[in-house]
């Protein structure tokens, strides 16, 4: 059971990183690899303001809130430099690698003897996860919610056409440049946050936590494609969510099976890869079974 409520955990932890380049690579069509450098920049803004006395929860907010200032930096390298998108992510993400080991002081910084966010439920007694899964569910919920309503108002439909057709948006008078800004300073904001709750959950935060995150992400998404189909944009952050936990429930059965923890980075880009793949695929059958059909 603990490793159910466990492994639910990380999905819902991960899946707030999941919807963060969900925005990025779905709706702003954006390719964004400053993920891996504000993921672990959340973590280690949240882990450092922990050792010092501040608040897990204000610590958290202010690990996105960096992440957001990161995210700005990749935009502006976009929109006032002219620098293509993954170029401008992978020299933000190159550039957080030193800010962050600065941060931390070291490759490592545990949270061992400090409050943490699970804490704050200690009285209730719940069983074990099931205080940072319930502060899980509620966050992520309110993180849902909000963005649900954000992109029912014209600024969220200004970000959308932003991504759907760039010159149309600005035919119809909308700031691109300044939609990518928000974009991802959003993105990037709850990529940091997430990386300041799983700090939290695991512990410690690392300056290599970032590696991968981009596959990881990008599975989630692919995943909850795959399985729940065309939806709309609401619907669509619950099954990145729920592509999440599915993908740490595989991870977890590739782990029970025997298979080495070290190779989860490869199995994690083998899953992605089929993922992929999978539309494309399932469109072959059915064009087999078409011609089959005519013969």
């Amino acid at each position: 059971m603990g490793i159910i409520v466990s492994t639910i955990l990380q999905g819902l932890l991960w899946g707030l990183m999941a919807i963060g380049v969900f925005l990025t690579f779905r709706v702003l069509d954006m390719p964004d690899m400053t993920a891996e450098g504000s993921f672990p920049l959340g973590a280690a803004v949240c882990v450092t303001l922990i050792r010092s006395g501040v608040h897990p929860l204000i610590a958290a907010l202010v690990g996105g809130f960096s992440g957001m200032l990161a995210g700005a930096m990749t935009a502006l390298l976009i929109t006032k430099c002219g620098l293509p998108a993954l170029l401008a992510g992978i020299l933000t993400m190159t550039g957080l690698y030193s800010i962050n080991l600065r941060i931390l002081g070291r490759a490592n910084l545990s949270l061992n003897g400090y409050q943490k966010m699970d804490n704050l439920l200690d009285s209730f007694h719940f069983p074990p996860y099931f205080n940072m899964l319930f502060i899980a569910v509620a966050i992520i919920g309110v993180i849902v919610i909000l963005l649900a309503l954000l992109f029912k108002t014209e600024a969220g439909q200004a970000l959308i056409a932003t991504g759907d057709n760039e010159q149309m948006a600005r035919s119809m008078a909308i700031n691109t440049d300044l939609m990518k800004i928000y974009m991802l300073m959003l993105s990037n904001g709850l990529i940091a946050l997430a990386g300041a709750f799983i700090a939290q959950d695991s512990g410690y935060a690392d300056i290599s936590s970032g590696i991968g995150t981009i596959v990881i992400g990008l599975a989630s998404v692919i995943i909850g494609e795959v399985i729940f189909g065309r939806v709309s944009l609401t619907y669509r952050f619950i099954c990145v969510i729920l592509g999440s936990i599915i993908y740490r429930f595989i991870l977890m059965l590739v782990i029970r099976l025997g298979l080495n923890p070290n190779d989860l980075k490869l199995i994690s880009a083998i899953l992605l890869a089929i993922c992929l793949a999978l539309p494309q695929l399932r469109m072959k059958l059915k064009q087999l079974v078409f011609l089959k059909k005519e013969v």
